[in-house]
């Protein structure tokens, strides 16, 4: 059992790292309207290896791959289908680098998301060739020596499960993550998909039986009430690991002591995965990182 399966399930608390591709363009980088951050492999290597250096050195146990938008139906629809190996292989490799070169025992966390090409819901693949797809990318990341998979913004009940099979397939752990916003009256709905509830979100893909469910890529403010949702139809490990802005400082909602206070909460509710998405950087890495401390010495004094 790897080290962080260990931490899991002897109860501890993992720190997941935070932003990637907000990370990136707080740096200077310019992402692509179609691709994210998905070529940073190819373009900024050496900085895209820091950021995951930096997460490292903050006390991240796990590190995810800037692969959340590299599927290659979304890649040839912007002309880099040819490059499908080359990207996922040298993002994976920045990643185990980094973490290599710590001298810490952090995992390297495959991110595989459902994320249409060009942004645009009209424009996925037929069913067969979306679900090749995530297959495809799955097997890659496994080869490329990841050691787990994160299945992130699944948030609606069409593309999301073809994307949980995928993975379920290639004989590596998988963690779910949900996204969700507040909808009409209140009820959790999916982030981009506000006529999916939720509920409806959790119940298609919890079969599949991921080794934990974090709420991930939401508002602070959903994150409590989404792991309720959750924790009432799983027992599983759960995580949060919200957004809090796009990269820049001027639209950071949330400061990194504020994420760790809230945090606070999130772990007193049952989440032993702690991170941030979108707008996170460093420093609120290193602020969860000390919260876990002071919780370890409170549980043991």
């Amino acid at each position: 059992m790897a080290a962080w399966q260990q931490v899991l399930a002897h109860g501890g608390t993992l720190i997941l790292d935070g932003g990637t591709g907000s990370e990136l363009r707080r740096r200077g980088v310019t992402l692509s309207a179609d691709t994210w951050s998905a070529l940073a492999p190819l373009t900024h290597y050496g900085l895209l290896r820091s950021i995951h250096a930096d997460y490292v050195a903050a006390g991240a146990d796990v590190v995810t791959t800037s692969t959340f938008a590299t599927t290659r139906f979304v890649l040839e629809a912007a002309g880099h289908g040819d490059d499908f190996a080359l990207i996922n292989g040298r993002a994976v490799a920045a990643a185990r680098e980094a973490c290599d070169a710590s001298g810490r025992d952090a995992a390297v966390a495959g991110s595989i998301s459902c994320l249409p090409p060009r942004f645009d819901v009209q424009a996925y693949p037929d069913e067969n060739a979306e679900s090749a797809a995530y297959l495809e990318i799955a097997e890659t990341l496994a080869e490329a020596g990841v050691d787990l998979l994160v299945l992130e913004m699944m948030q609606e009940t069409r593309h999301a499960p073809l994307a949980c099979a995928a993975a379920s397939t290639v004989g590596l752990p998988v963690w779910l993550g949900v996204s969700c916003r507040a909808g009409a009256g209140g009820t959790l709905v999916g982030f981009d998909f506000p006529l999916v509830p939720l509920s409806a979100c959790l119940d298609t893909l919890l079969p599949f039986k991921p080794e934990a469910v974090c709420v991930m890529h939401s508002p602070p403010a959903a994150v409590a009430p989404a792991l309720g949702e959750i924790r009432a139809r799983w027992r599983g490990p759960l995580g949060a690991y919200p957004e809090v802005g796009d990269g820049s400082l001027a639209a950071e909602t949330v400061a990194p002591d504020e994420l760790a206070a809230q945090a606070r909460g999130w772990a007193a509710a049952g989440a032993r995965i702690l991170g941030g998405c979108c707008g996170t950087r460093p420093a609120h890495i290193r602020a969860l990182t000390a919260m876990r401390a002071a919780m370890a010495a409170a549980r043991s004094a």
